[in-house]
């Protein structure tokens, strides 16, 4: 009798333990990803994605470097992976072998050339040009030569410096010079490969201009060693100074490629609001002053700021004038069409989610 309630109990119990375990759901999901408020109707990546980006974490790489600090990558599903490099070649050689996703550079006879041997590597966005009257990357001379160096044509045999050949930099001189009737033969052209060994040479007078960029400008000014002369809008109005780069891993990656454009976007506008609007700048400032390597709050109050389009877009343009001179100075292994080098399909990706700066 006693054996049979024991079997009865220990029955009732395995019935209760059945019932509560049919109760649960089977084979539940994984929590939902949820839209971010920024951008409500873009849904986040399924599976996270690790994305290699090339930069030197300059102020012109902000459109990655606020979204790092904001989470608008994460919001989408992408872990940004900073990549430093030595040189632009070096960025550019992994890009083409799928090494690196995105490459944050300048125009060079490099990144053409790799575009030529039909390596899906595409120029895709914005990432630096001057502001009418306060150019950010400019010619700067010699601060005792301000009386001697009034106009184009008086930098005839003078030493200029560039941190490159065959890239924007030569490029940019020779536009300079090009005002004056000259041509980079004309003057004593000097490879040195920094800026802050620029301003050196500068102070102790071994050259006597030098194509430089912020904040290297603000402090020769401080310093009181360069003038910043005249403004590029007056002798490269159509520069595009630095460019992102989509390398084969995100070119063939739709979905990875608008996502990780849509949080670039975003982080642009943040940067235009700040500099342009005077609206949360000190938070801006203070992302900066931590990820970039301009760590001085001061100096972004003093700095020509770098011109970042909010809406993304390249400028035409001045990439269809880079390539021309490429050609003209035959440095293109073969032809490169400017449909060639450009693709906008990711920043129309993300106008159309985001909708145009206000």
């Amino acid at each position: 009798m006693k054996k049979n309630l024991i079997t009865k109990v220990l029955a009732l119990v395995l019935i209760t333990l059945l019932l509560a375990a049919c109760s649960q759901p089977q084979n539940a999901p994984a929590t939902a990803k949820v839209n971010p408020s920024w951008a409500p109707n873009l849904t986040p990546l399924s599976q996270e994605a690790t994305v290699k980006v090339g930069m030197k974490q300059v102020v012109s790489d902000a459109g990655i470097l606020i979204g790092m600090a904001k989470g608008y990558y994460s919001d989408l599903g992408i872990k940004i992976e900073p990549v430093q490099f030595n040189s632009g070649q070096e960025m550019i050689n992994q890009l083409a072998a799928g090494q690196l996703d995105v490459g944050a550079t300048v125009t060079s006879s490099g990144l053409l050339n790799a575009m030529s041997r039909d390596i899906p590597v595409k120029i895709v966005a914005d990432k630096g040009i001057n502001v009418p009257g306060k150019g950010y990357y400019r010619l700067v001379i010699r601060k005792d030569l301000t009386g001697s160096i009034k106009d184009y044509s008086d930098l005839r045999d003078k030493k200029i410096a560039i941190v490159a050949t065959a890239s924007l930099d030569e490029i940019a001189l020779a536009r300079v010079l090009q005002k004056g009737g000259l041509t980079t033969k004309d003057v004593d052209v000097q490879v040195i490969r920094s800026f802050p060994d620029m301003l050196v040479s500068l102070g102790n007078k071994s050259i006597d201009a030098a194509m430089v960029i912020e904040p290297f400008v603000t402090l020769g000014i401080t310093k009181n060693i360069l003038d910043p002369w005249k403004d590029p809008a007056e002798y490269d109005p159509d520069a595009q100074t630095a460019l992102l780069v989509f390398g084969t891993s995100m070119t063939k990656n739709t979905d990875l490629a608008n996502r990780f454009m849509t949080a670039y976007i975003k982080s642009l506008r943040d940067y235009n609001d700040a500099f342009f609007k005077e609206k949360d700048k000190s938070t801006i400032i203070d992302i900066l002053c931590k990820y970039s390597v301009i760590k001085e709050p001061e100096l972004y109050e003093k700095m020509f700021p770098t011109g970042l389009n909010p809406d993304g877009y390249i400028k035409l343009k001045g990439i269809e004038l880079d390539l021309a001179w490429y050609k003209e100075n035959n440095l293109l292994k073969s032809d490169v069409t400017l449909q060639e080098a450009v693709d906008h399909r990711f920043v129309d990706f993300a106008i159309k989610t985001l909708g145009t700066y206000q």
